[in-house]
């Protein structure tokens, strides 16, 4: 009884594995509807192609402060890190020494103005005697040469108050440009002079120069953009946060000579650094040497096709998208993006035409000559309109 059980169960088993092998929708994919897929419109209008380069800001004005007098330091006028006015007094030195030092030369000078007098009085009188029994002509041309000797020894002596004075107004060491003041080298009590070295470095803050290397190549090809489109490029900057710079500023400067071991040119640009809004310490966005990246505009729009970057595929031959067919069934195209496209925004300058349905949701689950079931696509993946990105910026 236990074995007929046994054998029963087995076989009940066995048939209830075969008949759910053979049920459809169990271990296979079932035929189903098209995938549901969002698309977008692809649409030419006017667009401002851009180029992406790393550079760094630079001051467009740097002064190092070097003592131009030998004298003990006395005095530290400014605070180091801290924006300065031209003309400040930043450091003063002993002037004691330069005092006294023109205090002699102007002693020296009116010693001589007083020979000279004297000896303009003497000529006088001697040439006062022409006419009479007493006159020597020998003692005219004496007084005479005395005259202009002491002429030449008011010069010297006025030329060396002069050097005197000036040695004296250099124990003030003042600001010969506004900007931000570095760190003191040198502090109160020491001895300085031409050989101390710099004492500090004085950076101007507005405007500032930025400074990108760009291979020759693209230089030819900005070149020839530039020529066809009258206007000077612009400038804008992605700060090291990943920010964009809110000043626009202009290319000012292309380089004269290529650099033979990297075949590349150096371009400069000028753009405004103004105070924070509202900072209390006048702190400016942009800094000396700060590695920043440059967004080199075209100077005019021109016509091109833009779709948001997660609808661009790729493999080893390229990127692709899909598009919807007429009869609803994906096809893939092989497009090219330009060089400004984004991580947002892709720039297709070749494979798309105005109308065609790109697809950019769903396309996970989307395969060449596979029906599928198109609709209009979130607002979140849409090209943004007007978007200030670097790459596809649409003009309105």
């Amino acid at each position: 009884m236990s074995s007929r059980s046994n054998w029963l169960s087995a076989a009940g088993i066995s048939f209830a594995l075969i008949v759910l092998g053979a049920a459809p929708g169990l271990g296979q994919q079932p035929g189903g509807a098209p995938p549901a897929v969002g698309v977008v419109t692809a649409t030419r209008q006017p667009t401002i192609q851009t180029s992406e380069y790393t550079g760094r800001i630079q001051s467009t004005n740097r002064v190092n402060l070097v003592a131009r007098v030998s004298a003990y330091l006395e005095e530290v006028r400014f605070t180091e890190g801290a924006e300065v006015a031209e003309g400040d007094l930043l450091y003063r030195l002993d002037q004691r020494p330069f005092e006294a030092d023109m205090q002699a030369k102007e002693a020296a000078v009116a010693q001589f103005k007083a020979q000279l007098k004297n000896a303009e009085a003497v000529l006088a009188r001697a040439k006062g005697l022409q006419g009479t029994p007493a006159y020597q002509p020998s003692a005219v041309d004496t007084a005479f040469a005395n005259e202009e000797a002491l002429k030449a020894q008011v010069l010297g002596a006025e030329g060396q108050l002069q050097q005197a004075e000036i040695n004296l107004a250099y124990t003030q060491i003042r600001a010969p440009i506004g900007g931000k003041i570095g760190r003191t080298s040198v502090t109160v009590g020491n001895y300085v002079g031409p050989s101390s070295g710099v004492l500090c470095t004085i950076v101007s803050q507005d405007p500032m120069y930025v400074v990108f290397p760009v291979s020759t190549r693209a230089v030819i090809d900005l070149q020839r953009r530039r020529a066809q489109k009258d206007g000077a490029q612009v400038i804008r900057l992605r700060l090291p946060d990943g920010r964009l710079y809110g000043q626009a500023g202009r290319l000012d400067f292309v380089d004269n000579t290529v650099a033979g071991n990297t075949d590349t040119m150096t371009l400069r640009g000028v753009i405004a650094n103004p105070v924070i809004e509202g900072s209390q310490t006048g702190a400016r966005e942009l800094i000396d040497n700060e590695l920043v990246t440059v967004i080199l505009e075209d100077v005019a729009p021109t016509d091109a096709i833009s779709v948001p970057r997660s609808a661009v595929l790729a493999d080893q031959e390229g990127d692709y998208v899909f598009v919807v067919g007429n009869d609803n069934k994906a096809e893939q195209r092989r497009v090219k993006l330009a060089k400004s496209s984004t991580p947002a925004i892709g720039v297709v300058t070749r494979g798309l035409n105005d109308g065609e349905k790109v697809i950019v949701e769903g396309i996970q689950r989307v395969r060449a000559g596979q029906p599928v079931s198109p609709g209009p696509a979130s607002p979140a993946v849409k090209p943004p309109a007007g978007a200030s990105e670097a790459g596809a910026t649409p003009v309105r």
